[in-house]
C-alpha cells in the first residue's frame, strides 16, 4: 500500500479518536517526553513531584496506564499507543479529574500521527543517539522525528544540555525554556545543574543550587532523570524543596536498573536495548560488583529493528562483562539464531566498520532459549558477582513470527530459575 495512503489512515485515526472523545488534551495539561533512553523513568519522577505538590497526575508509558491512584499494565508492547487509544486515555484523565497527563512520545508516534490533535503543554527532550535508523532512513530524518514535538509544542521545553544534539532542540520557539545537565551551560535560559553527584549502593547523591537531592535508584545516567522531572516540576510552579523531598521517595520503574534477588549474588533486570543505555548500565554495575564479576545476558530485537546496532551491543558487552550469554530476545519474523550470532560477531572482534577490537578473553556463551540462557548466566554467578539481564526488562511477551506472543517476565523467569539452581 502507498505510504501516503496509510499516513492518511494515521491521520484521520487521529482526528476521529479526537472528535470521538471531545478533544480531551484542552481540558488537562499534557506533558510529553521524548528521547532515546529515559523517557519511563523521567515520567514516572515527573509524575511524583507533582503529585507531591498535591496535583493529581495520569502518566502513558510503555509499562503502564496511570491515572491518579489507579493502575494498569501497558500490554500493547507499544511505548506510544495509536488508533485513538491516547485520546481516549485523556478523555480518562480528564474525567478523574486529573491536573496533568504525562505522556512518552515516540518517533513512530510521529511517523503514524499519534501526536497529532494533542495539546501539549510542556515537552521534555532527554537525550539522543541512534535508534530506529533503519526505518527513519538515517539519524537526521530520526531527530526531526523528534523535533515535531517541539514545532507542536509552543509553551514549556526542557532540554538536555548536556546531549550533544540539544542545541537543534533549543532552536524551536516557546514561551520558556528549561535547561539541565551538569556542565555549565552557555544559554540565557533557565538552567537546573546538578553538582557533587555522588554514587552508592543505595542510590545516588546531587546537589541543586546548594539544596541535597538523594534518588534511591541505581546509575549516574538516572541523575539526568531526575534533572528532567525537577525541571518539570519548577516549570509548573512547584519549589525545589518539594522535588526534593518527592525525589528522596521516588520508586523504582519496574525492569530499570531493578534489582530483583540480592543473596547470594546480586540480579538486575534492565530494559537497555540500544548500544548507549546497554553502556550506561554497565558502568552503573562496574563500581558496584567489587571483586565479583559481571555476568551479562544481552540478545537483540528482530523484525529488521536496526540490525546495525547487533555487533555493537556484542563488543559493548565484551569491553564491560567478564562472562556474557547472548540469547533470544523478540526475533519476530526472524530466524533468532541469526540474530544471536550478529550480537556474538561483534563480541568476538569479528564485524568490520567501526568497532573497536574486543577482548578475546571473555567466556561467552550462545543459548537460543531464554530460560535456559539465565539459568546458565545464575550458575556461572558466585557470591559477590552481579548478574544482569538486560533487553526485555519487564516486558510481558517474547514476540515470534505470525504475531505469536509468549507470556514472559525476565524477573519471574531469574526467581523460579535461582530456586532451580539452588535445589540442585
Amino acid at each position: 500500500m502507498p505510504r501516503f495512503i496509510i499516513g492518511w489512515y494515521h491521520f484521520l485515526t487521529a482526528f476521529l479518536g479526537a472528535l470521538i472523545y471531545g478533544l480531551p488534551s484542552r481540558k488537562i495539561k499534557v506533558i510529553g517526553i521524548t528521547g532515546t533512553n529515559g523517557k519511563t523513568t523521567t515520567a514516572n519522577l515527573a509524575a511524583a513531584t507533582l503529585e507531591a505538590a498535591g496535583h493529581k497526575v495520569a502518566v502513558a508509558s510503555s509499562i503502564k496506564f496511570k491515572i491518579g491512584p489507579d493502575e494498569k499494565e501497558n500490554k500493547l508492547k507499544m511505548t506510544m499507543p495509536g488508533r485513538a487509544v491516547l485520546q481516549r486515555f485523556l478523555k480518562q484523565a480528564v474525567k478523574a479529574r486529573c491536573d496533568y497527563a504525562i505522556l512518552e512520545c515516540t518517533s513512530e508516534g510521529v511517523l503514524q500521527h499519534r501526536h497529532k490533535f494533542i495539546r501539549f503543554e510542556t515537552m521534555v527532550f532527554t537525550n539522543l543517539s541512534p535508534e530506529h535508523i533503519e526505518h527513519h532512513k538515517g539519524f537526521e530524518n530520526y531527530k526531526r522525528a523528534k523535533g515535531e514535538y517541539f514545532k507542536a509544542c509552543k509553551n514549556i521545553h526542557i532540554i538536555n544540555g548536556d546531549n550533544e544534539n540539544s542545541g537543534y532542540f533549543l532552536g524551536f520557539t516557546a514561551k520558556a525554556k528549561y535547561v539541565y545537565g551538569f556542565k555549565d551551560a552557555k544559554t540565557d535560559y533557565k538552567t537546573i545543574k546538578a553538582q557533587r553527584i555522588e554514587e552508592s549502593k543505595a542510590g545516588l547523591s546531587f546537589e541543586i543550587d546548594g539544596l541535597g537531592f538523594s534518588l534511591p535508584l541505581l546509575g549516574r545516567f538516572n541523575v539526568y532523570n531526575a534533572l528532567a522531572a525537577v525541571c518539570v516540576g519548577l516549570s509548573q510552579g512547584v519549589s525545589l524543596e518539594v522535588c526534593q523531598q518527592a525525589l528522596s521517595k521516588a520508586d523504582g520503574v519496574p525492569g530499570r536498573m531493578e534489582e530483583i534477588i540480592s543473596e547470594p549474588f546480586k540480579v538486575i533486570v534492565d530494559y537497555a536495548f540500544t548500544p548507549n543505555a546497554l553502556e550506561q548500565v554497565y558502568l552503573a554495575l562496574k563500581p558496584q560488583k567489587q571483586s565479583g564479576k559481571l555476568v551479562c545476558l544481552l540478545g537483540a530485537c528482530g523484525g529488521g529493528r536496526d540490525k546495525w546496532k547487533r555487533p555493537v551491543l556484542g563488543q559493548i558487552a565484551v569491553k564491560y562483562c567478564d562472562e556474557i550469554i547472548i540469547t533470544n530476545e523478540d526475533p519476530y519474523d526472524e530466524n533468532p539464531m541469526d540474530i544471536i550470532n550478529q550480537v556474538a560477531q561483534g563480541a568476538k572482534g569479528e564485524e568490520g566498520g567501526n568497532l573497536l577490537p574486543a577482548r578475546r578473553d571473555v567466556p561467552s556463551f550462545l543459548i537460543l532459549d531464554r530460560r535456559e540462557a539465565i539459568h546458565k548466566a545464575l550458575t556461572l554467578a558466585k557470591p559477590g558477582d552481579t548478574v544482569v539481564i538486560t533487553g526485555k526488562g519487564c516486558e510481558p511477551w517474547i514476540c515470534e513470527a505470525n504475531g505469536k506472543k509468549i507470556p514472559w517476565d525476565d524477573r519471574r523467569i531469574a526467581r523460579e530459575e535461582l530456586a532451580a539452581v539452588i535445589a540442585g
